[in-house]
């Protein structure tokens, strides 16, 4: 039994180092793991220590693994694979499923998607994650969640999860009401070019993002990118002073300010530019309880 006195990595170690090895990105990797950069680089160092060597070369450009890193990446996805496949097996079914939904949408103004959820309360977990799509889709890739309510679907790892289509929701355009096209019931992106657009990472969500630049790549004038703020009262009471505009999901426009005003798109930008929000769960999930909220989900829309 001399192999139990050998110091061996957690299993939070390998999870930090193959976020890491996949987006060669200590930034990208800390908020996939929904951490800080500090904590997950002293994870990483950690790890180093038990190994004994680097298992990546950093410089001011870019990340890249070791020869041991690269080796230890092949054996830590295994041991990760093998790890989740015997919590899944103990896992005591209790009756309760956990639901994650989307930031980005405000379900309880979605009325068909609210009911279906207020069913479920009494049976089911239901987490209101305050997370982007990509962010719900990593938890349930990894087991800590059994169904998540996402916008669009996912580019990557498209193969782990089975996506079903239950509600598209429209733009609305947030806009100052002391501009001139805030008169109208429908406004054109043209008509408030002018204005800069308060516009958000791909990062939060790679297909949503395409799919709108897809269409704003086309039209025939160039409209002003502005990052978008963490904090969403920030960015209206800059957009209530006249600094800018935003599009956004129906069901979030509720906060209301002087100065402030949210109109629908005209109906040429409303046909692309929307949310398809999605049920996605695990495409080898078998339980049955599983399955049977998302089939009792499925039949309340």
């Amino acid at each position: 039994m001399k192999d139990l006195n050998i110091k061996l990595p957690t299993i939070k170690q390998l999870q930090c180092f193959l976020a890491v090895a996949h987006e060669l990105n200590f930034h990208r990797a800390a908020e996939s793991m929904r951490m800080t950069q500090p904590p997950l680089t002293r994870q990483i160092q950690c790890l180093e220590e038990v190994v004994g060597c680097p298992l990546f070369t950093r410089d001011t450009h870019q990340v890249r693994l070791t020869d041991v890193g690269r080796k230890l990446e092949e054996h830590a996805k295994q041991l990760i694979s093998q790890m989740t496949g015997v919590i899944k097996a103990l896992r005591v079914e209790n009756g309760k499923v956990k639901i994650g939904v989307t930031r980005t949408l405000d379900f309880t103004l979605i009325p068909m998607l609210n009911y279906a959820l207020e069913q479920l309360t009494d049976i089911d977990d239901i987490y209101s994650h305050q997370l982007t799509s990509r962010q719900l889709l990593q938890m349930l890739d990894r087991g800590n969640l059994d169904i998540a309510l996402v916008g669009e679907t996912t580019i990557d790892n498209e193969q782990n999860f089975c996506f079903h289509s239950i509600h598209r929701e429209s733009l609305m355009l947030a806009m100052p009401s002391s501009h001139p096209a805030s008169i109208q019931e429908s406004v054109a992106l043209k008509e408030v070019a002018d204005l800069p657009l308060y516009w958000f990472s791909r990062r939060a969500n790679p297909a949503y993002y395409d799919k709108c630049e897809a269409y704003l790549q086309q039209l025939p004038f160039v409209l002003k990118r502005k990052s978008e703020p963490d904090d969403s009262l920030i960015m209206l009471a800059n957009i209530a002073r006249g600094k800018g505009i935003a599009l956004m999901p129906q069901s979030m426009c509720v906060s209301t300010r002087e100065g402030l005003c949210y109109r629908s798109l005209d109906r040429v930008a409303n046909e692309k530019l929307n949310i398809d929000v999605y049920l996605a769960v695990r495409q080898d999930e078998n339980r049955s309880s599983v399955l049977n909220v998302r089939d009792s989900f499925l039949s309340l829309i």
